[in-house]
């Protein structure tokens, strides 16, 4: 294999320059040369080495053209007996002319699929983040959330089955891409763990500044509370009170049973306490309510469940369910 020495543009800077593709991240040579980032996508590209070829801007060697010329030319025979030549140039070109299309498609695909890994790395992830900063992935269009950037997602991992959407890190919500030229390309490009990963981490990132203000390199200082691993303040600050769009007609609110009102209010709500939130706190409580629920044999020193407590009537479970207890009557 012999690497192209054309000073022309690499085929991965032309390939991000097209228009739509400008939510795409230059990946660097190194992550696609290192096998391991490759593991399993030779099974989902077609005319894998190919499409990677082209990626790289590797040309075949033409002691390879010269082999499948001689293969061919053995096995080739007319009816007369006449052995069919055809020299070197003119089977290259018909090579390239049927197959260069299918080899841009499948090298368009297998970038993608690696793009999705890019940006989940180090590298990737701090390139975006280049790109978050210069709002070249939007703004949130939905008022209440003051113009927070947004961030580009896929709804699925698997490509072919949904184009790319924008993640709005404020109210938690996903929407179309406002240019339709964007309707062009893979959700699965970006994948569905990029845009959770890059709030966690980079929390630095203040999502209560209004788009007037510049990214701050940390938030009030670094004690603000964390919930699972992110900043207090940056947990859907576009939610709660005070951030619910509520239809009036003539300053009069409009009724939630009339036939346009609002239906799906509970998309918007957060809890007043945000430490609700808090997975790990949740956890650590249910394991102290589980020990405290354990006695201990003395006979043999094995753990005993407790039994739990009958429920009155009118009492809630942990989960928040109301049990009503009743008289079981047997006939």
């Amino acid at each position: 294999m012999s690497i192209s020495s054309c000073p022309t543009e690499s085929w991965i800077s032309s390939f991000c320059a097209l228009t739509g593709h400008e939510y795409f991240a230059e990946i660097s040579e190194e992550f696609i040369l290192d096998d391991f980032n490759l593991t399993g996508l030779q099974t989902q590209v077609g005319m894998y080495k190919e499409a990677l070829e082209m990626i790289l801007d590797i040309e075949p060697e033409e002691e390879d053209d010269d082999d499948d010329e001689e293969e061919e030319d053995e096995g080739s025979v007319d009816v007369d007996g006449r052995t069919n030549r055809r020299s070197g140039t003119e089977r290259r070109h018909s090579r390239v002319g049927s197959d260069l299309s299918t080899v841009e498609l499948c090298a368009e695909l297998l970038y993608g699929l690696i793009h999705q890994r890019f940006v989940c790395s180090r590298t990737g992830i701090q390139q975006m983040l280049e790109k978050y900063e210069t709002a070249q992935f939007g703004y949130c269009p939905r008022t209440n959330c003051d113009g927070i950037r947004t961030l580009p997602i896929g709804l699925s991992d698997v490509p072919g089955e949904d184009t790319v959407k924008l993640f709005c890190p404020s109210c938690l919500d996903v929407y179309v891409p406002p240019s339709s030229r964007y309707q062009t390309v893979d959700g699965a490009f970006f994948g569905r763990t990029f845009a959770a990963l890059f709030m966690l981490t980079f929390p630095e990132i203040d999502l209560t500044k209004k788009v007037s203000d510049p990214l701050s390199g940390s938030h009030e200082g670094d004690t603000n509370e964390k919930i699972n691993g992110m900043n207090a303040s940056n947990l859907a600050p576009g939610l709660g009170e005070g951030k619910i769009y509520q239809p009036k007609i003539f300053g009069f609110k409009v009724s939630e049973r009339a036939r346009s009102g609002p239906r799906m209010r509970w998309l918007r709500d957060r809890p007043t306490n945000i430490k609700e939130l808090d997975e790990i706190a949740a956890c650590n409580k249910e394991e102290l309510e589980a020990s405290e629920n354990e006695d201990v044999d003395p006979s043999n020193g094995s753990r005993v469940m407790r039994s739990a407590p009958l429920l009155r009537k009118g009492q809630r479970l942990p989960g928040g369910i109301l049990m009503s207890v009743g008289t079981d009557k047997r006939h």
